[in-house]
């Protein structure tokens, strides 16, 4: 019996990824009407699928299905008949979530950005709201299948306001669990994070019970190649992805210093994928420049530390954190602002294949999250996600 079974938990994975189907867009938007602007697959001269919009370069079609592929990144898949089917099936990745220990999973994009900034800059933004909606009911139909299980968050037309109340209300109809929403939706031509023009947006999630989830790189990723190249690219794509994960230190820093905690004190904020062994440093020194900084006497208003507005209303998702960074996070936050994920099936994911030290989750709950408490366990394996995400 491994740990999972002899706790008795439902285990939620807080961070997981579709691979989108080859033919989601040109599916279910009007080729006719738009032709090759509606998302689609060309193989590349390097014979890699890649997703294009006209000849604009989205995103690769199948590198983001690295779970058990053979080689190290950034070396991955190039063309989707090379991975294991079960992956972007959603039938099949119930299969693969057994053997993991997983029993429901949280659902993130890969083609559209991980804040749909990639549809946000098209000439007729009329089609950027049919993709937005297209991919919202692709994964209304893909979490169908096991409802209890699929947990969809919707992209928002984040470029028009009313446009995304009115997306989140019908998606939340539909079985959506929460949004994802771009860290700085400057990069996108968009005011602000802290703007409050973002007010009515805020107030509609917290009235639909929809928590905001940020995962990391969805704003500027211009960095994606941050190294010299004589570095290499294995120590570049090795390097870059924790500049991103510490970059949602901004997103908790704007969603508390910016009073949006204050304003809708029941709406949740997620900070997916970015670790948690940094937040204590980071809850810490905001509550010593709120002091020093005489916040109080600017907005008296305000009547909770930034570390306790955390604790209120903010979470973090780990992966493959057990050690000092994971333990201190528990000890000095507590238990429950904290998520488990996977990330599952992205590189770097715990998603081991030949060349990879990760373990599948099932070992690595038993293995290495084993020293802690039952109860605290509980909380990160299922209990925090379960409130969060309004699962039973």
């Amino acid at each position: 019996m491994d740990l999972i079974e002899e706790l008795d938990v439902k285990v939620i994975d807080c961070d997981t990824h579709v691979i989108e189907p080859y033919d989601l867009w040109t599916s279910r938007v009007s080729v006719a009407r738009y032709g090759d602007k509606v998302p689609h697959i060309r193989r590349d001269e390097r014979g890699v699928d890649m997703w294009y919009s006209e000849n604009r370069s989205l995103h690769p079609g199948a590198q983001a299905a690295a779970a058990g592929w053979t080689k190290a990144p950034p070396d991955l898949p190039p063309t989707i008949d090379v991975i294991d089917p079960r992956i972007w099936q959603p039938g099949g990745r119930l299969e693969i979530m057994d053997e993991y220990g997983i029993h429901a999973a949280v659902l993130y994009p890969n083609v559209s950005g991980f804040g749909a900034g990639r549809f946000s800059d098209l000439d007729d933004m009329e089609l950027g709201l049919l993709l937005i909606q297209a991919y919202n009911d692709f994964l209304t139909d893909f979490a169908s299948v096991a409802p209890d299980r699929y947990l969809p968050v919707a992209a928002l037309p984040f470029w028009d306001i009313e446009l995304s109340v009115a997306e989140m209300a019908r998606c939340r109809a539909a079985g959506h669990r929460g949004v994802i929403f771009s860290q700085a939706p400057e990069t996108f031509g968009q005011p602000r994070l802290s703007d409050p023009c973002w007010d009515r947006l805020w107030a509609a999630a917290q009235d639909l019970d929809m928590p905001i989830n940020f995962h990391i790189g969805s704003g500027d990723t211009s960095n994606l190649e941050m190294l010299h190249e004589s570095a290499g690219m294995h120590a570049n794509f090795a390097s870059f992805p924790v500049t991103f994960f510490t970059g949602n230190a901004k997103t908790v820093a704007t969603l508390i210093g910016a009073g949006i905690c204050h304003r809708f004190p029941r709406l949740k904020f997620v900070s997916v994928e970015s670790g948690v062994g940094w937040l204590p440093f980071a809850l810490e020194a905001l509550d010593w420049m709120w002091g020093e900084c005489n916040v109080a006497k600017e907005h008296p208003e305000y009547d909770l530390l930034p570390s306790e507005y955390f604790r209120r209303q903010i979470y973090g998702c780990f992966w493959f954190e057990h050690g000092p960074g994971l333990t201190t996070a528990i000890e000095l936050l507590g238990a429950d602002n904290i998520l488990y994920e996977t990330d599952f099936p992205h590189p770097t994911s715990m998603s081991p294949g030949p060349t990879s030290n990760a373990l599948p989750p099932r070992r690595f709950i038993s293995d290495r999250l084993g020293h802690l408490p039952a109860d605290v366990l509980r909380k990160l394996l299922h209990d925090n996600a379960a409130a969060v995400y309004q699962l039973a």
